[in-house]
């Protein structure tokens, strides 16, 4: 294989990579739509368009093991390839909590909610956001963008909290509320994990980039930190000699 056709199929991994955000996407709109209007059709639909996500995934899976076989990749390029095959296992479960939030909406069966929606749909915008922007910063190669999402990650466990604190707070007014309270906090659940898959997805990214996995530059920025801890604490020591 030329380094021109590698390339090319490098940048047709790009690009099935965007499709799979996009449907993941679509796949969270879908879902939240359905909670909003109570819409079992858009459920149903949103359900069973959750095996066009796993055919993306293995098409992707496909191309990497094509590229990893067909040439041996530089570094680089291998890191691009190995990540991109993490990747897509979280894009897949986020697929799936789109469908698991779908088949919640179906069980409540359109009863009236008990509280507003309000934090629950932010916590479906922020994770889209998130989502958009780790798929970004990996097609685009942007490690800043990749940090920012992992640190608005931060946004959405803030909102999940929120979301809980409610409907606790529901439940003890109201025994009776228990029920839906519990579905509507397991739908929170899945936003929440979500928003952890992008931050999966942007660590990779940071990964394919560098070389580091964020933990490893984690404990290298701790470890600094303790170094100059030391050093200060043993010119203190001389001093005071």
């Amino acid at each position: 294989m030329t380094r021109y056709l590698f390339d090319s199929e490098l940048e047709e991994l790009n690009n099935e990579m965007i499709e799979m955000g996009s449907l993941i996407e679509k796949a969270i709109e879908a879902a939240i739509q359905a909670l909003i209007r109570q819409d079992t059709e858009i459920a149903e639909k949103t359900i069973r368009d959750d095996e066009i996500v796993d055919s993306q995934e293995r098409k992707i899976e496909a191309l990497c093991l094509k590229l990893l076989m067909q040439q041996q990749p530089v570094a680089r390029d291998l890191r691009t390839i190995s990540s991109a095959l993490k990747m897509i296992t979280d894009m897949e479960r986020v697929g799936d909590h789109a469908s698991d939030i779908s088949e919640i909406i179906l069980m409540m069966d359109g009863k009236p909610y008990i509280k507003d929606l309000e934090h629950i749909k932010s916590m479906a915008k922020e994770t889209t956001f998130m989502l958009n922007n780790s798929i970004d910063a990996f097609v685009h190669k942007d490690q800043m963008l990749a940090a920012e999402v992992i640190t608005h990650d931060d946004v959405v466990d803030e909102l999940y909290c929120n979301v809980k604190k409610e409907l606790i707070s529901l439940i003890h007014q109201n025994p009776d509320n228990g029920e839906q309270a519990m579905d509507l906090m397991s739908i929170a659940k899945y936003f929440e994990r979500i928003g952890d898959h992008a931050t999966n997805i942007a660590e990779w990214v940071i990964f394919s980039i560098t070389g580091k996995h964020v933990s490893e530059e984690v404990h290298e920025e701790e470890q600094t930190d303790h170094d100059e801890a030391r050093m200060k604490y043993a010119e203190g020591v001389d001093h005071s000699d």
